[in-house]
């Protein structure tokens, strides 16, 4: 068993002829997101205390791993900023020996969870959710995008609303256009060219033809700066056992944050590639992978990246060769051609990542949801106001939050108790003015649907509310389930009913919903006297009987 769960996560073979059928437009994918990717890896690598190399350390290695064991074709991984915000304490607290371990603890747990084939439950996750973590994420990467479109230096502060408001503001206290002109042309090419010819790389193009403007010109443009000579060399002297329990804590949460960006970022990698479907554990068991061996070339923990993702798909990426080729030419980048690099200008990438930006929001699936019902509109807005205000986990969180509430909320409404009329089919041997009296003595009701918490005091206090009756038949054989909150439920209302001389009858209960109901003695007292019954003819039969017997409604005469 253990094999077959192992193999279900390895790679298939279909994965190497898949990079052989476009290799050249892979390739041509990969340099574009290695371009994009380049800033990114060092800019996080620096906010996190860990510095520039291990920013590239986990660009190369990580995306390297991942794309050969992960789950989906066109996923990037590398560094996140909201990895970089989990990782920052840890590196104030523990240094760098202590996020080094935290990588390999994690990419342990990231293995056992998809050995556990525990990445499928992330499919329940509501699409409203993913769809509002969409547009947040595109709505931070523009912003994050505006001091660099706009030629100012960055404030610190972990808000990139408040980031952006006050580039504007330093902008508008010493305007210069050099940057914006550049960051709206680039953006401008790439969101033009790919409506006219998508499988052409605009984005590399556009950056590349920028460059080359910018140094025969010598623009006022702020450029990426130099580079670090290469990577570390692999070393496991960092691990330390005693720190083991210490960082226990914080591995869990970076990966549980590794897990749930990875697997968001191939749901949206798979909206944006119309017909494909990535495998989750697959993808869980990749990022532990290379999270387990990040940490021995100096690399901080890191998860599928959606920015990177969808720049990889947007140049036209249709296999594994695109993400290896991103890692291997960063990597190359590094040690070959470090100078050329290091003059492209950073406007001109936030050109790329603005326009990535606006091309990742599915305006048709947006506006699908806004007409579906106001839940799924309001839980799509709250999680992209979230992402975009307080971070990714949060705002996934309370997305799944509000999205369950609403759908029990659903299922308590379909709750319904109601009540049926005596009919001449289930007392057949009556006469008119016999059926008459019995009818002014039993009354029927169906139970339908969800009977738990949510329902449950409605459904007391509607049941509880029967009167002028002397027999109540429950028919519980459409309730869809039942939980402890509605058996009590239950079991207190027959309680009322009985404490006002009304006896109660019980149909149909479904043989899965007997343990519950037994759990909490609910049946024992009716089983006991004769009162639960397989169907509701025996049920008003029975009923019929004991009305006789007490001398409520007569014998026939005769």
């Amino acid at each position: 068993m253990a094999w077959a769960h192992l193999r279900s996560v390895l790679p298939e073979r279909s994965a190497l002829a898949d990079m052989r059928r476009r290799p050249r437009q892979d390739l041509l994918a990969g340099l574009t997101v290695a371009i994009v990717a380049l800033p990114l890896a060092l800019g996080f690598g620096i906010s996190s205390g860990m510095g520039a190399a291990s920013g590239l350390a986990t660009a190369v290695v990580a995306g390297s791993m991942a794309a050969l064991f992960g789950g989906s074709p066109v996923q990037v991984s590398g560094t996140s900023g909201a990895m970089t915000v989990v990782l920052i304490p840890i590196m104030n607290a523990h240094g760098a020996a202590g996020v080094l371990t935290v990588g390999v603890l994690a990419g342990v747990l990231l293995l056992a969870l998809a050995l556990a084939r525990a990445g499928r439950y992330m499919a329940l996750i509501p699409a409203p959710v993913v769809a509002g973590f969409t547009v947040g994420i595109a709505c931070v990467i523009g912003l994050q995008q505006v001091p660099h479109a706009l030629g100012v230096e960055a404030r610190m502060s972990d808000n990139v609303a408040v980031v952006a408001w006050h580039a504007i503001t330093d902008f508008l206290a010493r305007p210069h256009w050099w940057a914006m002109s550049v960051t709206l042309g680039v953006a401008a090419a790439l969101l033009v060219g790919a409506s006219l010819r998508p499988r052409l790389p605009f984005s590399l193009l556009a950056v590349a033809a920028t460059t080359v403007v910018a140094e025969t010109a010598a623009l006022p443009l702020a450029r990426i700066g130099d580079l670090p000579a290469g990577l570390p060399a692999p070393s496991l002297g960092f691990f330390n056992l005693a720190m083991v329990p210490t960082l226990f804590a914080p591995a869990i949460a970076v990966a549980a944050l590794a897990a749930l960006e990875s697997l968001l970022s191939a749901a949206v990698a798979d909206g944006m590639t119309r017909g494909r479907r990535h495998d989750p554990d697959r993808e869980l068991f990749g990022q532990g992978l290379a999270n387990l061996v990040t940490p021995l070339f100096g690399g901080m923990p890191g998860t599928g990246a959606i920015v990177r993702t969808a720049v990889n798909v947007r140049s036209g990426a249709g296999s594994r060769l695109a993400s290896l080729s991103h890692a291997g030419i960063l990597a190359a980048i590094v040690y070959a051609a470090a100078g050329l690099v290091s003059r492209i200008p950073l406007a001109a990438l936030a050109g790329v990542l603005l326009a990535t930006s606006i091309r990742m929001i599915e305006a048709d699936a947006v506006r699908a949801m806004f007409r579906s019902t106001r839940g799924d509109a309001l839980v799509l807005v709250l999680t992209a106001v979230a992402t975009l205000i307080l971070d990714t986990v949060l705002a996934i969180i309370l997305g799944l939050v509000v999205a369950g509430a609403l759908a029990v909320r659903v299922m308590a409404r379909n709750a319904r108790l109601e009540p049926e009329p005596l009919r001449h089919d289930l007392q057949p041997h009556h006469t008119e003015d016999e059926h008459a009296l019995l009818a002014e003595h039993i009354v029927t009701y169906r139970l339908a649907g969800p009977l738990f918490f949510a329902a449950a005091n409605r459904f007391l206090v509607e049941l509880s509310e029967v009167s002028d009756v002397s027999v109540v038949v429950l028919r519980m054989s459409r309730v869809t389930t039942i939980d402890a909150s509605g058996a009590k439920a239950l079991g207190n209302a027959i309680e009322r009913l009985e404490g006002r001389g009304i006896m109660v009858y019980v149909s149909g209960i479904p043989e899965r919903h007997h343990q519950p109901l037994e759990a909490l003695g609910v049946l024992a007292r009716l089983d006991e006297a004769g009162q639960v019954f397989a169907t509701t003819t025996e049920a008003i039969a029975a009923a019929r009987d004991r009305l006789r017997d007490t001398g409520v409604v007569p014998r026939p005469a005769g």
